[in-house]
């Protein structure tokens, strides 16, 4: 039964983990790669982004367990 369920699970929460790693605001863009940034200041997580945050880590962990059962169901 699980071996069925599995695949829909890995799938809803991959494309959750898309959603959110696409969803967090990035810094400076592509200047800061070439040496070009804001000095190096440094903004701390607040309200809706520590929350995406901490969503990202849960769901990157749920998505490596469940490859993980899946590798040792098979």
């Amino acid at each position: 039964m699980l071996l069925v369920i599995l695949p829909y699970i890995q799938i809803a929460i991959s494309v959750l983990l898309i959603v959110a790693i696409l969803l967090q605001k990035q810094g400076t863009g592509i200047g800061s790669a070439f040496g070009g940034g804001d000095g190096g200041s440094y903004a701390s997580r607040r309200g809706f982004e520590k929350i995406l945050f901490c969503a990202t880590i849960i769901l990157a962990i749920l998505f490596l367990a469940s490859a993980f059962i899946n590798l040792l169901l098979k």
